[in-house]
């Protein structure tokens, strides 16, 4: 049963709807009905995790999210961590993450992952790392895509919060699922190809309004091209290092 888990998602569906948020699902039959599965995530928001592990629930399935190790650090975050399942990743060393992945995928769970790993700026899909790919051809199990759209309207770096009741709706597509076959960087690749032809057709599907901060640059939006947004994010790691370097 998981009651923490359980009341996550009691709570969830609240907030969606005290915040009058409409969420379209597409492919939901694309989930596996059982067994394990990574299920591959686009990152653009603090909250897209969200909309994705909702939409499995109505297939009565559970996302096992793989989040940074920090997060631990926030006493709340941390007891949720250890009661649903939620796999902690070290970024500087990550090998011990990646196992008990693979380990939840052979006893069958979904494991969600963001192959940019970090919030993609630029509203389009960045460089992917190669732990999906890896993990699915360890595991032996498939690949699902999914694209998540008009959550980074509600929360994403740079801008300010819309947690209010904004009426914002969100675009869910879970792609076919990819077999485990070939190399790591033949699945990467197919991966990428799926998931940003889904991306390009959901965005193509959704109003965006010219110079809008959450529209992309190739819609005519004011958001910063994949060039800009790599200097902004090589800028951001910087100021990281430079404080960690402070408290030292």
């Amino acid at each position: 049963m998981e009651p923490v888990f359980r009341t996550l998602e009691i709570v969830a569906s609240i907030v969606v709807r005290a915040a009058g948020t409409k969420i379209t699902f597409e492919g939901l039959d694309n989930i596996p009905a059982d067994g394990g599965a990574v299920v591959a995530i686009n990152h653009t928001s603090y909250v897209d995790f969200l909309p994705a592990a909702l939409g499995t629930r109505r297939r009565r399935r559970r996302i096992r999210f793989m989040i940074k190790a920090e997060m631990q650090n926030v006493r709340v975050v941390n007891f949720l961590i250890r009661h649903t399942g939620t796999i902690p990743v070290n970024r500087q060393a990550g090998a011990n993450a990646y196992a008990e992945a693979v380990r939840q995928l052979k006893a069958g769970e979904l494991v969600g992952v963001y192959p940019e790993a970090t919030i993609s700026r630029a509203f389009v899909l960045k460089d992917f790392k190669s732990g999906a790919a890896r993990m699915a051809l360890e595991a032996q199990v498939p690949i699902v895509p999914c694209i998540v759209w008009g959550a980074h309207r509600v929360w994403t770096k740079d801008h300010p919060k819309q947690l209010r009741r904004n009426k914002i709706p969100f675009a869910v597509r879970y792609g076919r699922p990819l077999p485990p076959a070939g190399t790591a960087v033949e699945l990467e690749d197919r991966l990428r190809t799926q998931m940003s032809t889904i991306l390009r057709e959901v965005q193509t599907a959704y109003p965006h309004p010219p110079g809008e901060h959450w529209v992309p640059a190739e819609l005519g939006g004011a958001a910063p091209t994949l060039e800009q947004a790599k200097k902004l994010d090589e800028a951001e790691l910087a100021e990281r290092a430079r404080r960690a370097t402070e408290h030292r």
